[in-house]
């Protein structure tokens, strides 16, 4: 079985502003809402509402994702200000992320080329816990950091030399103004600010986003067959709308001009052909631990 040609899912392609800026204003309320939560608990009540910003901080993976398509809006600008803002929470710059996720989509389930496999999903449990707890990623994170911060990007092949420059001088501004906002607002509330609303939230959340994304790719076929190689999860209505519909992975990677927004709609025109379609991440996981090796 085939997937329809591009040119037959082209009526699902039209970019909204308005369409993004709601779904953005949602994100922020949740944001906002959540870090209000912080500031007022009290005792160990702080935990559940860091536990809450966490999970909203994390989920501005998804518009970083969007943005780098240009399909968060019409207006191109304003993909890249959204999805630069997005990605500065987590460190994780939107222009050094556009040439990874590029490649990814170029390369989808290729070892020596998809940066996504860079290392291998673990096999292991042990492997799999460190994944999970996210201490590849921040590792991965500092080293992609310190990199531009000295200027050299050699190592990554997937960005273009031509385009290094740009990279560089975007994440040098990034790391200034991170370090230049967590400074300001250790001086002005208290060293707890930062801590508190920033750094606690990203330590628990980014496992979260771990758990979330190790599911669509693993498992599923390592070759460039867009209806077997990523899988598509069926999930909440809060968790599509948390993840700008991004749980229609599958559908996604088959066509990558088709906005968050019109996802859902893809996926009736396509789930009879897609081979990983799953109903749920923890049943996945619990799933997918019983194939691991102690």
């Amino acid at each position: 079985m085939q997937a329809p040609a591009p040119s037959t899912m082209m009526h699902l392609s039209a970019r909204s502003d308005a369409k993004g800026l709601r779904q953005l204003a949602v994100h922020c309320a949740l944001l906002l809402g959540s870090g209000l939560l912080v500031a007022l608990a009290e005792g160990w009540w702080k935990a559940p509402a860091v536990l809450l910003l966490g999970i909203a901080q994390a989920a501005l993976f998804a518009p970083l994702h969007e943005t780098v398509h240009f399909t968060a809006f019409a207006n191109r600008r304003l993909n890249a200000v959204v999805g630069w803002a997005a990605g500065a929470f987590s460190l994780f710059n939107w222009h050094f992320y556009q040439q990874f996720h590029l490649a990814h989509h170029r390369h989808t389930q290729d070892p020596a080329k998809d940066p996504e496999l860079t290392p291998p999903p673990p096999t292991r449990l042990p492997g799999y816990l460190v994944k999970m707890l996210a201490l590849p990623y921040w590792r991965g994170r500092g080293r992609n950091l310190w990199d531009g911060l000295r200027g050299d990007l050699s190592a990554y092949d997937f960005i273009n030399p031509a385009t290094a420059p740009r990279v560089i001088r975007s994440m040098r501004a990034m790391v200034a103004t991170v370090l230049g906002l967590a400074i300001l607002s250790g001086l002005v509330f208290g060293w707890q600010a930062p801590l508190l609303f920033w750094l606690l939230p990203q330590l628990v959340g980014q496992p979260l986003l771990r758990l979330y994304l190790f599911t669509e790719h693993t498992g599923c076929s390592m070759d460039r067959n867009g209806l077997t190689n990523t899988r598509t999860m069926l999930t909440t209505p809060l968790m599509r709308l948390l993840m700008w519909n991004m749980p229609f992975h599958a559908e996604h990677h088959l066509y990558p001009f088709i906005p968050f927004h019109r996802l859902g709609e893809a996926h009736a025109l396509l789930r009879d052909r897609l081979a990983h379609v799953h109903p749920g991440y923890a049943s996945w996981h619990a799933e997918h631990l019983k194939t691991m090796r102690a």
